[in-house]
């Protein structure tokens, strides 16, 4: 982006005047929050819920650039990942604001609005679609994770506005799709031409600054056994416990990497950085014969410096030692699959200016040092930090059982976060006054 222009300093009482407005719109925040959560944005399902942030972003005068997520515009990019399917209405909304003249430093808000499915729905203490506040929390699947982010990162633009200011650089706030399962959304903006000299993500991270996150991959192990009857099992090979077999063959290499003499320095004192998951599974054909077929959908962890290709390298070479080791998987046969998050690791330039400038508005509000947090899931600061040359962090508010039941976030938690983010838009943009109504 170049050498961004650094903006004259505010003054004291309109940093004040500037938390008291965020302070102020909280009751407007939880009901956008509580509008979000009711839209069950589960991957393909993205449209309503973007159809409101498009209608959102209008509401505020802004120019809003919504655009459809097409695999074929993206599928020689760096940092595409194999799509998990094809959908209608797959769009991206993106808000743009640019000022009459620029004094500061140009910004991306960006959040996701996809969200996890919710599992068994009977687990939940309330349906996961229907917001609910209680000591203080808000539950419902996506209340952190993160539609909080998105509802912060609008009330503090609107803070702004509240003071009859607007940003004196560029700013764009993105609501994209994908984030859960291959990042092409974010990906999309980048090639949409989307860049500036800062960008940062409301993840639920507990105000936590994203300083590392370790590389994902997602891949399918499709296992082949042998049929018989269940008169004579001992002909046959079963291939789901062949499956369970294999993934525990290649947990080893988990152990491996995750030993101390095996980890990243940015992971040196996580005590188990890099995970594996077996998500899905699917297999057999009759209960009265032994299955022939199981497929297992898998999520495993990798450091950053690794590439994706090493990542695989690795990950197949362990399931061919385990078929190859174990006398109870003689005979069977797999083959791999990629399809999902494909994604490197990343450490973030703690040095960088951006990231300084958080730093402070964070010690302002909050009156103590951030903690900086060595993630171990990916994010969608990967795009802006290895492909879109944007220096990209993680800062969003406290939230607990993201992925899991009861989802929820803390309302004080967010309240403090659009604090920071408006105060880190008005230091790093700069302010002047607004030109329209």
């Amino acid at each position: 982006m170049g050498t961004p222009s650094v903006p004259a300093a505010l003054d004291a009482a309109l940093e004040r005047e500037l938390l008291a407005a965020c302070d102020d719109l909280q009751p407007e925040l939880h009901r956008t929050l509580a509008a979000l959560v009711r839209f069950p944005s589960v991957l393909g399902e993205e449209a309503s819920a973007q159809d409101y942030m498009e209608g959102l972003f209008h509401g505020l005068g802004l120019a809003v650039d919504r655009f459809e997520v097409r695999d074929e515009d993206l599928a020689h990019v760096p940092g595409f990942a194999p799509p998990v399917g094809r959908f209608h209405r797959h769009d991206n909304v993106v808000a743009e604001f640019r000022p009459r003249r620029q004094l500061g430093r140009s910004l991306i808000l960006n959040g996701h609005i996809d969200v996890v499915p919710v599992g068994a729905a009977e687990l939940w203490t309330t349906p996961p679609f229907e917001p609910v506040v209680r000591d203080g929390r808000m539950y419902g699947r996506g209340s952190g994770d993160m539609k909080a982010g998105i509802a912060a990162y609008v009330t503090a633009f609107l803070a702004l506005r509240r003071l009859g200011l607007e940003p004196a650089a560029p700013l764009w706030m993105q609501s994209v799709v994908e984030e859960e399962c291959t990042g092409n959304g974010a990906l999309a903006c980048l090639h949409r031409g989307y860049r500036a000299d800062a960008a940062i993500i409301p993840e639920p991270f507990d105000q936590s600054i994203l300083a590392a996150q370790v590389g994902v991959l997602w891949l399918s192990v499709e296992v082949l056994g042998r049929p018989a009857h269940v008169l004579d099992v001992s002909r046959g090979i079963n291939a789901i416990e062949a499956a369970f077999a294999l993934y525990r063959g290649l947990e080893t290499l988990r152990d491996e990497w995750n030993a101390p003499k095996s980890r990243h320095p940015a992971y040196a004192d996580v005590e188990r950085p890099i995970n594996f998951n077996l998500g899905r599974i699917e297999g057999g054909e009759w209960p009265s014969s032994v299955p022939t077929r199981c497929v297992m959908d898998i999520r495993c962890g990798f450091y950053p410096g690794m590439r994706v290709a090493d990542a695989r390298a690795a990950v197949e070479a362990r399931l061919r030692h385990a078929a190859e080791s174990d006398p109870k998987l003689q005979g069977v046969q797999f083959r791999v699959r990629y399809a999902g998050l494909q994604s490197e690791g990343v450490v973030v330039d703690r040095a960088q200016p951006a990231l300084e400038a958080l730093v402070r508005a964070h010690e302002h509000v909050m009156g103590a040092e951030p903690n900086w947090l060595a993630s171990t899931a990916t994010t969608d600061v990967r795009v802006f930090n290895l492909y879109g040359d944007t220096p990209a962090t993680c800062y969003g508010p406290e939230s607990t059982h993201i992925h899991g039941i009861d989802e929820s976030v803390s309302l004080e938690s967010v309240r403090r976060v659009t604090q920071v983010l408006a105060l880190f838009v008005a230091r790093w943009c700069g302010v002047e006054k607004r030109s329209g109504p």
